[in-house]
């Protein structure tokens, strides 16, 4: 790999038009470029079998396609599918696939670490070493959809990073995805979630792409949030709920709010009444996660009959509310574990 070598992976069809006619080559070289990189997930020029081999030869010069190496994979007894990738910079991130009725899910990490902080994810334990490229972000769905030989129908942006602090690549991501001359995954089958990056919520309002935004929210009170998320301190519930209720007047997409369930924290009766006064009025979707182990975190999960009890008041309060499935417990599928698993290893 070379920093100086062109991220072709990354590269948008109007982008990859201009290269290759910069060559001196016809455009349509480049939407076959395109299909290759996106639809067959081609990690080698050498497999682009109807491209002249002069023109591979000047790609493998000048291009680099942003691939993954499989470092370490685990199977839950549930299905899930969890990846250990390495990049090529010897960096690693995880990406997990879940297997529901109406397809495979891709969760995917949008950075290396995060630096948001928030107390109970090992994803942000180390901090943040680089963001993530558009191309290595669709990376990681075309190397776990080669790898499982099954398609991937759905992902989510809610592993390793926080995707609005790496706004542009995400939404080139994004672009890049949804294509119909490349994965076709359309925008509905797109969840993106961010701890509340209120600037750019605004930002993402504008482009009304039709994907589902969720707010990982975990506490109804900034005091309370705060002490979990400390991005609350630049972005507090003040600026947040109203953010969110002009996403949803812009876009007409109803937002789902993502409540981590940590017990004797924020599992009270008293906090589902205060969540059901901050959403009142936004017809919210609220889901209720048990979370999962993470080691040197304070935090442990409500138990089952808790969660039961804090979705059924929510009810009773007018809030919608589901409990996320529990996928992957037996092969720490937090997200970040299985990186500070490998870091721990090698150091």
């Amino acid at each position: 790999m070379s920093e100086f070598k062109v991220k072709i992976t990354s590269l948008s069809e109007e982008e990859l038009t201009q290269y290759i006619r910069g060559l001196g080559q016809p455009a349509f070289r480049a939407g076959q470029i395109f299909r290759w990189l996106h639809q067959r997930g081609a990690v080698r020029f050498s497999a682009m079998t109807d491209i002249p081999k002069a023109l591979i030869a000047q790609l493998d010069g000048q291009c680099e396609i942003e691939s993954l190496a499989v470092e370490r994979k685990q199977v839950s007894k549930d299905g899930t599918v969890k990846y250990l990738f390495r990049l090529p910079d010897g960096n690693c991130i995880e990406s997990v696939v879940m297997r529901y009725h109406y397809g495979n899910t891709i969760c995917v990490s949008s950075e290396v670490g995060c630096r948001m902080g928030c107390r109970f994810c090992a994803s942000t334990q180390n901090g943040l070493a680089r963001v993530l490229t558009a191309g290595e972000i669709a990376a990681q769905v075309y190397a776990a959809a080669a790898d499982l030989d099954e398609r991937i129908s759905h992902i989510v942006l809610m592993g390793i990073g926080e995707p609005l602090d790496n706004y542009d690549n995400v939404l080139k991501f994004l672009r890049l995805i949804s294509s119909p001359n490349g994965a076709g995954i359309g925008m509905r089958n797109i969840s993106l979630s961010t701890c509340g990056l209120v600037p750019q919520i605004g930002r993402l309002a504008q482009e009304k792409l039709g994907l589902t935004l969720s707010i990982s929210l975990h506490a109804p009170t900034d005091a309370l949030r705060s002490s979990m998320m400390p991005v609350n301190d630049a972005y507090p519930l003040a600026q947040l709920i109203p953010a969110c209720r002009a996403y949803q007047k812009t876009t007409g997409r109803r937002i789902s709010f993502e409540y981590s369930m940590v017990k004797g924290v924020n599992d009270s009766p008293e906090c589902a009444r205060q969540l059901a006064q901050l959403l009142r009025g936004m017809g919210a979707h609220v889901n209720l996660i048990p979370i999962n182990p993470v080691d040197s975190s304070p935090y442990t999960a409500s138990d089952a009959a808790n969660v039961e009890r804090f979705k059924e008041l929510l009810g009773r309060l007018g809030l919608n509310a589901t409990v996320r499935r529990r996928l992957g417990t037996d092969i720490s599928a937090a997200c970040g574990q299985l990186r500070q698993e490998e870091a721990g290893r090698r150091g």
